[in-house]
């Protein structure tokens, strides 16, 4: 039962590697409406949803996020291509950052790279960024089943099957868990730092 158990767990792990991602070439040229953007993300990162009903994007999320400055505003009620780039970045994001985290890491990258004319701009930068993650998605898997072998480990004297599965389970969400706490805090600390050196700086200029 317990190698079942780990053969199982290594074939969800493994599945991440077919989730769904938006690739740079797939990001439509063009100005879309708010309705077409909406759903355009739920068609093609539709293998995120946790649930059938979950929706990756809605009309409100949008208004919100201009609200709230994450997002520049539409021209003529549509969005360029860069519009989504910003979104995709946001999806990600909010799933483990605060709106004000969010709103410090996309504002200078916004403002320096949002219909820049100069060489680079938001589709260039996400090009690079996709990449570079695409290629490690391996890493991460083989990291994943390296914390599940290890969390089985500290169970293995335990004779009954159903008890050493719980808190084999039990042990690699903690160790998973924990790996998420950590590279969270580290950005945390980045962004904290990065206001921290724009406040100096800021206050160098006024002197």
């Amino acid at each position: 039962m317990h190698e079942k158990y780990d053969r199982d767990m290594i074939d969800l792990l493994r599945s991440i590697q077919n989730i769904d991602y938006i690739e740079p070439d797939e990001i439509p040229n063009i100005d879309l409406y708010m309705d077409q953007i909406t759903t355009f993300m739920d068609d093609h990162l539709k293998s995120s949803k946790r649930f059938e009903d979950d929706k990756i994007l809605t009309k409100t999320m949008i208004n919100n996020y201009s609200k709230n400055n994450l997002l520049p505003p539409s021209e003529k009620k549509k969005y360029s291509p860069e519009h989504m780039v910003l979104l995709l970045f946001i999806y990600y994001f909010k799933n483990f950052l605060s709106i004000n985290d969010i709103q410090s890491i996309l504002a200078p990258i916004t403002k320096r790279f949002f219909h820049s004319e100069n060489g680079r701009n938001l589709n260039t930068v996400y090009e690079e960024i996709f990449q570079r993650q695409y290629e490690n998605i391996d890493f991460e898997v083989r990291d994943m089943i390296r914390k599940l072998r290890d969390s089985n480990k500290a169970f293995a004297d335990i004779e009954d099957d159903e008890e050493r599965k719980l808190l084999s389970n039990f042990a690699f969400i903690c160790s998973l868990s924990f790996d998420i706490w950590v590279k969270k805090s580290v950005i945390e600390s980045i962004i904290d730092k990065d206001m921290m050196d724009q406040k100096k700086s800021n206050s160098k200029k006024k002197n």
